[in-house]
């Protein structure tokens, strides 16, 4: 153990000595591992947020959207999806404990005295907020006697609140949406934005007949409905049932693509994994790129610090140093370069992660496994490329390596 100790102590004071020759593979590696590091952390990140996002958007909820994947292809927003459609959910399946339609309107003009802002509209019963897991933080929420009466009153989400009131309280003002004049009664909580980049708190949810009749002039097809089963388990087998009930209400055939959209806590998880697959392999090959260089720089520059420490090698092995010994130093100096290396790369990765974060507004999620897998990594490269000069030196025969 002693002996040992001194081998690697001497390994440390060599990293000390030959100092331009540290620094450079120390960079080369710090490059490689920083690149992993931010696709660990890009990664965990990216399921962290799919995790969050369908805790938020409900394990035990579907959301029907009018429209098939073809109308969404080429821009068409037919509406499909009827109130009677919605009725005729609730009373097919006694599982589901909510089903609460909704319609919208996006880019509407609102003002409030001197200001203006576009928002989107939405419409709903009074159950929207249970629906969607989200509470009402300031105010009170509509009634049902609300959405019976086409009466003219909202909820505003944070976002709008700051575009429109600042720091004065909403509850109770009136605020002009296409003209029409609406009482808020309520503030939703904030929400942040969707998987997509929409800003979720930039909204006003009216009650469903105002919006209809007053704002779209309809009095049938509706923009969506979410529903809420009590047995989570089976919420797959529910999109299912949902899916083969909506096609023999629309009398789709056999051949025909569906003329609505089915939107599950699966298929929030699926976007956001395409959406970290392209960073994830553009930093993959950039850092496993990285590695082998900083690996291949790292062998050469040990093989020319073996051809100048020859004599130095030779004197070792004369004055009773093994082969072992003269390998074990070689390696040790090769590991704690690239240890050091990996240490810099993990900080590297975090300001690359933070600037990532500001410009893209991409996931990141840091824990122990970035760190890990980065020291992993660098012991491998210092291991793996370091072991042909520590063998080279170590077979040098000490009166040749003398007279050399």
């Amino acid at each position: 153990m002693d002996r040992l100790v001194k081998i690697i102590s001497q390994s440390i004071r060599a990293v000390r000595a030959f100092k331009l020759r540290t620094f450079f593979c120390l960079i080369s590696v710090a490059l490689g591992i920083a690149s992993i590091t931010v696709i660990v952390a890009a990664t965990e990140g990216a399921y962290k947020e799919a995790l969050d996002i369908v805790a938020r958007f409900g394990p035990d909820s579907l959301m029907i959207f009018s429209g098939g994947e073809e109308a969404r292809a080429v821009g068409l927003r037919q509406k499909t999806l009827t109130l009677d459609d919605v009725e005729a959910v609730k009373q097919a399946f006694s599982s589901a404990y909510l089903v609460v339609p909704t319609t919208s309107i996006g880019n509407t003009n609102v003002s409030y005295k001197n200001k203006k802002h576009q928002t989107q509209v939405i419409g709903s019963t009074s159950d929207y907020s249970r629906v969607f897991t989200w509470p009402v933080i300031q105010g009170s929420d509509f009634t049902e006697d609300d959405v019976r009466g086409l009466r003219n009153v909202g909820l505003i989400g944070q976002h709008l609140l700051k575009e429109l009131f600042d720091s004065e309280d909403p509850v109770g003002k009136y605020i002009l949406v296409k003209g029409i004049p609406v009482q808020i009664v309520g503030v939703l909580s904030e929400r942040g934005t969707s998987p997509s980049g929409h800003n979720l708190d930039d909204r006003i949810i009216l009650p469903l007949t105002t919006v209809m009749k007053k704002l779209q002039n309809e009095t049938k097809y509706v923009s969506a409905f979410r529903i809420r089963f009590v047995d989570q388990e089976n919420l797959y087998t529910h999109a299912e049932d949902l899916r083969s009930f909506l096609r023999q209400r629309h009398k789709i055939l056999d051949d025909e693509p569906d003329d609505f959209r089915i939107v599950s806590p699966k298929e929030i998880v699926k976007f956001l994994v395409a959406l970290t697959g392209s960073l994830v392999m553009f930093l993959g090959v950039t850092g496993l790129i990285s590695l082998i260089v900083a690996g291949f720089v790292l062998a050469n520059l040990f093989l020319l610090s073996v051809k100048e420490r020859t004599t130095e090698i030779g004197i070792r092995r004369a004055a009773g140093a093994k082969r072992r010994d003269v390998l074990i130093q070689f390696l040790g100096e090769s590991v704690v370069i690239t240890t050091i290396g990996g240490l810099f790369g993990f900080l590297l990765g975090l300001l690359s992660s933070k600037l990532l974060m500001l410009i893209a507004q991409f996931p990141i999620h840091f824990s122990w496994k970035a760190f890990a897998i980065g020291l992993l990594l660098s012991w491998a490269v210092g291991i793996g490329f370091g072991l042909q000069p520590a063998n080279r030196a170590a077979n040098l025969k000490p009166i040749e390596a003398i007279r050399g």
